[in-house]
């Protein structure tokens, strides 16, 4: 950008202002992005804040420690439904909790920005094919959805198969068990930013590992994931619920975990 200056005259003096510098800072102000966040060190500053410590989980799939516990196997404290209490099956001496057509759910507390960790099981015994076949999803800021479904030896399309970030993208590859058999995503899911006036500035993203298996490297999401509908945004708050959707099957769920993310705030200066 070229840089411009006016010169103000005022009764105290001259005033020389870079137009330049005064529309960066209208912009920042305008798109309302965490510009204020963003903090520029140098190459192995020593001013530079170190990560917080944290303890890993011992086995792979496990919560570290600074997760929220979503469900636990024990009770559905975490979720309401849109009726107000969660009615779905809790299955203790198992530790899942399965769909029993009482509605679907959603956490009680919002996220944004975050890391998901979450196991489901399609029915040991097949009824129905296609979308009718094992159908569940769960919505990220109970929007955008990642589709579940028992996609083992079952066609549909693409874009509605396991996996897929609904209507949008099919994944990768098709990872999945068989019916019956516990499968795992694991998430990590970026927000849109919109400005003051509604406009999206920055698509949500999503990273996601279905059975261990990269499936999605972090895509761009399109928009609201609708059933035959072109995606678009719609502004929205800054978080939302996590959503399990009832579509009618008796779906289980067990272990499932996040942690909230924030935004990458430190940059290297040039």
């Amino acid at each position: 950008m070229k840089e411009k200056s006016i010169v103000l005259g005022t009764p105290y003096g001259v005033i020389r202002i870079t137009v330049c510098l005064l529309l960066v800072a209208l912009f920042a102000c305008v798109t309302g992005y965490a510009a204020k966040q963003v903090v520029k060190y140098d190459v192995h500053d020593k001013t530079h804040p170190r990560p917080p410590v944290i303890t890993p989980a011992g086995q792979p799939g496990q919560p570290p420690s600074d997760a929220i516990i979503l469900f636990d196997g024990n009770d559905l404290s975490q979720w309401r439904s849109g009726k107000g209490e969660a009615k779905w099956k809790v299955e203790k001496e198992d530790g899942y909790m399965e769909v029993n057509k009482t509605g679907s759910i959603r956490t009680k507390k919002s996220f944004g920005n975050c890391q998901l960790h979450i196991e489901w099981a399609t029915p040991k015994i097949v009824k129905g094919r296609g979308q009718g076949r094992g159908n569940s999803g769960v919505f990220f800021m109970g929007i955008y959805e990642l589709q579940i479904l028992d996609s083992y030896n079952n066609r549909t399309y693409a874009d509605g198969q396991a996996a897929s970030i609904y209507s949008q993208y099919p994944p990768l590859v098709n990872a999945c068990r068989g019916p019956g058999q516990w499968q795992s995503y694991d998430v990590s899911f970026v927000r849109p930013i919109f400005d003051g006036t509604g406009k999206c500035i920055r698509p949500a993203r999503i990273t996601v590992l279905h059975n261990g298996v990269v499936v999605h490297n972090n895509v761009e999401i399109k928009g609201r994931t609708e059933h035959k509908k072109k995606a678009k945004y719609r502004p929205h708050s800054d978080k939302g619920p996590i959503s399990l959707q009832d579509h009618g099957n008796p779906m289980q769920f067990r272990n499932i975990w996040i942690r909230e993310l924030p935004e990458q705030p430190y940059l290297i200066a040039d």
